[in-house]
């Protein structure tokens, strides 16, 4: 039996143990170990298991996970996503569709706090749903916006999706931090254009709400100044060069732990449970991580992606054409598989064809992980969907869906932008001081 065909019934495999409902690290675990043993032995199997868990788990960089993790867990428990979201309102929330506009740029700006997309829809759903329900805005607009602005959360660093994708790549996690923020920012402006223009062909979609004075506004406006100063001096930080990201997660957990503590809103089991939480699911991010550097040698082994680099060759695209094809699959991929498997899966066969094509890295980054973004509200998965779903059980699923369909279309439009004009993802990492 060729090795390809090894290669091949690896995958055939993993699909079927995913489809199980085996956890995706376990999953990739069994294949890539028994792959490598059968193509090159069961003494390569083992050593490479040892190897490459106490490489990744004594690698500096991946700090940034927990570290960002609890400055966002920490800002969620003591109020301060909610700050966001009231400054947001008191600015937009008395024009039409101002509600879900506010939403969107709540959920933008816990992105920049969390990095979690999950977390983001949620926090934000539980914030904005019952405000938005308050003033009847239509359910298919008020859970679209939720389960689309939480996908910001991957996106606007600090974004737990690059950090993985640094790590399977070797590239700069502070250039992919910051190649995030203007395409970010993009995206935002996009899902207010698409409320904007939703709310003037149906007007009953969102209504307009309350006004609010100008001492409200400044108050609200002041609310959120010590969170956004934060975001500011983190990414700021790395910009500069005056810190790293693993400095800036550090200074901006600490920070944000301060702020809690002045304000009495965090207290020693409010602490204890964040950090717990960020310790499980980096756990969780790590045991994905080995198990990526586990299947990776096997499917170099087999040669699949020699195989599909020559397809793909073969079919005498243009780059941008060939980019094209590439991110299409990460679109059919994603409304079956969860992100980060899709990464951990995809990158060891579709980065070397990138190489040679001479894409930059940094700009094929970002567009995975906006792509990425994608499958979050697309069914039959859409994880983000699913999350609002919960926060709002009265609401059917297909109306959730409906809901996101415009965002979805925005999404298509921002990934064209960026195809179009690379310069918006490249522009910071290239300016940025070293």
């Amino acid at each position: 039996m060729s090795a390809s065909t090894i290669g091949i019934l690896g995958i055939v495999a993993l699909f079927a143990l995913l489809i199980l409902r085996i956890p995706v690290a376990f999953a990739m675990f069994v294949v890539g170990f028994a792959g490598i043993a059968v193509l090159n032995g069961m003494n390569s199997a083992w050593s490479l298991l040892a190897s490459e868990a106490f490489t990744l788990g004594s690698s500096p960089e991946l700090v940034v996970i927990p570290l960002f993790i609890l400055m966002g867990n920490v800002a969620s428990a003591t109020g301060m996503s909610r700050q966001l979201y009231d400054a947001a309102y008191a600015l937009i929330g008395h024009i039409r569709g101002g509600l879900a506009s506010a939403t969107v740029i709540g959920c933008g700006g816990f992105a920049a706090l969390s990095g979690s997309s999950v977390a983001s829809a949620l926090t934000m759903g539980k914030v904005a749903l019952g405000q938005m329900d308050r003033f009847n805005y239509d359910t298919r607009l008020s859970t679209g916006v939720v389960a689309a602005g939480g996908t910001l959360g991957i996106l606007i660093p600090p974004s737990t999706g690059f950090v993985i994708y640094a790590i399977l790549t070797e590239q700069s996690i502070g250039r992919l931090f910051l190649a995030g923020v203007l395409p970010g920012l993009l995206l935002l402006t996009l899902f207010i254009l698409a409320v904007t223009v939703l709310c003037w062909l149906r007007p009953e979609f969102g209504p307009a709400g309350p006004a609010t004075t100008t001492a409200e506004k400044l108050r609200a406006l002041g609310g959120a100044g010590p969170i956004v100063g934060v975001i500011l001096l983190t990414i700021g930080g790395i910009y500069t060069g005056f810190f790293s990201p693993v400095e800036a997660a550090a200074v901006g957990a600490g920070v944000v732990i301060l702020i809690g503590a002045a304000n009495r809103k965090l207290t020693l089991p409010v602490l204890w449970t964040s950090a717990r939480d960020a310790v499980v699911t980096t756990a969780t991010v790590m045991l994905i991580l080995i198990a990526a550097h586990m299947i990776n040698p096997f499917m170099a082994l087999s040669h699949i992606p020699d195989a599909v680099g020559s397809f793909l060759t073969g079919l005498g695209l243009s780059v941008t054409g060939t980019l094209i094809v590439i991110l299409l699959v990460y679109l059919v991929l994603g409304c079956f598989l969860e992100g980060f498997a899709m990464l951990v899966l995809t990158l060891p066969i579709f980065f070397p064809i990138i190489q040679q094509l001479g894409i930059d890295p940094i700009w094929f980054g970002v567009l995975v992980v906006l792509t990425l973004e994608m499958g979050l509200i697309s069914p039959p998965v859409g994880i983000n969907v699913f999350i609002v779903k919960s926060v709002a059980p009265g609401v059917e699923l297909g109306r959730i869906f409906r809901g996101v369909l415009p965002f979805w279309l925005m999404m298509i439009v921002c990934v064209g932008l960026l195809i179009a004009f690379p310069q918006i993802a490249l522009f910071l990492p290239e300016t940025m001081i070293n």
